[in-house]
């Protein structure tokens, strides 16, 4: 993102739901003026730059409300496990990786993606052995909350290899992701060119949800200027005595291009590692998941949270956690989200609107983990991942990614949101797909789809409209922009 940015004139767009094409005035980092073609005043367009963009069109840009920076862009580069249909099938490529080389000063071989809830033989620590010897060897789940680890990765993470036959779940790993990061340097450059990526599929923001000291860390990457998107960074328990002490409320600036986000509390699982927290057992077993925030503590810490101005994003994928989450919601008057809200009873549905509550929700998700759910949650999909019904209950809608659970890619999330189905598969649960301009109108952080004069001049400028192109190629998926603008500030452009 250059230092500073002019007046624009941004000439011939055409706008979603609008004949004709229109003339766009950026001023002072927002959108100033808006008018037909040719219907600006000479005072309006003075001093402008005149950008001519031939009938392309111009629409809000494009959040994604649900991120881990950090760890999506260190995964970009750790060895991609995603595709193993199995245990052996992890090992092989393990093995495959060490065969080109070990890494070098005794760091870890760190892999990531892995999805093990259909996989039909068990991820052992002996196992791994097998291919890792003495290599620190550390496979991070797709969901990231667990990981699979040798023994001399378990050794790397501060376990002993003895009291552990298989996977690190929830609390036994998810504290020690961060011993895993490449250091401040390398994540640091990560992020940065993660991010000016990004910027090419028309993202203007992002919510930072990772499991780290913000402050210091933005504050760190943004000494040199703004990143190229926006960036709402949230905070942890672990870290919520700083925000505190430094009067940060939720939309206060914390560092250049950095706002501070939400208070955010995971109180249950995932669904591939069998942790979401449900109603019912898992098929088989006794087991409904794990509760990792019960209400005696999650009411206090939202009640904390939200007398300081901090909004509350609170992570709940099984239907008994959702219900929990919304009865704390309830009981605090707090304002924020659930992240996930993968399983709802459709009494739950009702709730969210009820308390004016957000869905904070990843449709790729439903695609990456439709078998999963088939299987774990058989006879309940019907209200998995159900999106139209909490839009036809006047929920309010906040699309992500969870990256790197899924691409940081908002397209994706838009198509799975709108067509239910991936890789020429059958839609699944096509009743719950979301009508496009609200999959659109729930990426582009609360701003209404139609562009209006005054907002902020994020915007993202594509060569034909989504529907055109959905029409044309029958897919979202690997749609680009022709340019971004963050602020009136061209973080990509084409031409």
């Amino acid at each position: 993102m250059s230092a500073s940015a002019g007046p624009t004139l941004l000439r011939r767009a055409r706008l979603l739901g609008r004949p004709g094409v229109w003339d766009l005035l950026v001023r002072g980092g927002r959108l100033a003026g808006l008018a037909p073609s040719g219907g600006l005043d000479d005072d309006e367009r003075a001093g402008t730059e005149p950008v001519d963009l031939d009938g392309r069109v111009v629409l809000p840009g494009l959040w994604d409300q649900h991120t881990h920076l950090t760890q999506w862009a260190l995964g970009r580069a750790r060895l991609d496990v995603s595709g193993a249909t199995s245990a052996a099938h992890a090992v092989a490529l393990v093995r495959e990786r060490l065969a080109r080389g070990v890494p070098a000063g005794g760091a870890p071989l760190v892999g990531q993606g892995f999805r093990d809830g259909l996989w039909p033989d068990e991820p052992t620590v002996a196992l791994l052995d097998e291919a890792a010897g003495e290599v620190p060897v550390v496979l991070v789940s797709g969901d990231l909350h667990c990981a699979w680890a040798s023994s001399a990765g378990l050794r790397l993470l501060g376990v002993a290899p003895a009291g552990v036959p298989g996977l690190l779940r929830e609390d036994d790993w998810m504290p020690r992701m961060g011993l895993l990061d490449e250091g401040e340097a390398f994540g640091d450059a990560a992020v940065a060119d993660g991010l000016a990526h990004v910027a090419t599929l028309g993202v203007v923001g992002v919510v930072d949800l990772e499991i780290a000291d913000a402050l210091t860390v933005w504050r760190r990457r943004t000494a040199a200027g703004p990143p190229p998107v926006r960036v709402r960074a949230g905070v942890w328990e672990q870290f919520l005595d700083r925000v505190l002490g430094e009067g940060l409320r939720t939309g206060d600036p914390l560092a250049p291009g950095v706002m501070q986000g939400p208070f955010k509390v995971v109180t249950d699982g995932s669904l591939n590692t069998r942790t979401a927290f449900c109603h019912d057992p898992y098929p088989g077993t006794s087991d409904r998941g794990v509760l990792s925030v019960p209400p005696e503590r999650l009411v206090p810490l939202m009640r904390r949270a939200d007398a300081a101005g901090l909004a509350c994003a609170i992570h709940a994928i099984g239907d008994a956690a959702n219900g929990l989450a919304l009865d704390a919601f309830a009981a605090t008057g707090a304002r924020g989200s659930v992240e996930h809200a993968q399983l709802l009873t459709r009494e739950d549905v009702g709730r969210f609107a009820a308390l004016g509550v957000t869905a904070s929700v990843q449709p790729e998700h439903a695609m990456d983990d439709r078998d999963v759910a088939d299987h774990h949650w058989a006879g309940r999909t019907d209200r998995a991942f159900p999106l139209a019904a909490l839009h036809a209950a006047g929920v309010r809608l906040a699309l992500g990614s969870d990256a790197p659970v899924a691409p940081l890619d908002p397209w994706a999330a838009v198509d799975a949101a709108v067509r239910r189905t991936r890789d020429g598969r059958e839609p699944w649960h096509p009743e719950q797909r979301l009508e496009l301009d609200v999959a659109l109108g729930a990426s582009v952080d609360g701003e209404p789809l139609a562009l209006r004069t005054g907002g902020p001049a994020d915007l993202v400028v594509l060569d034909e409209t989504p529907a055109d192109r959905l029409a044309r190629v029958g897919t979202l998926r690997g749609t680009t922009a022709a340019a971004t603008l963050v602020a009136g500030r061209w973080t990509h452009r084409t031409w």
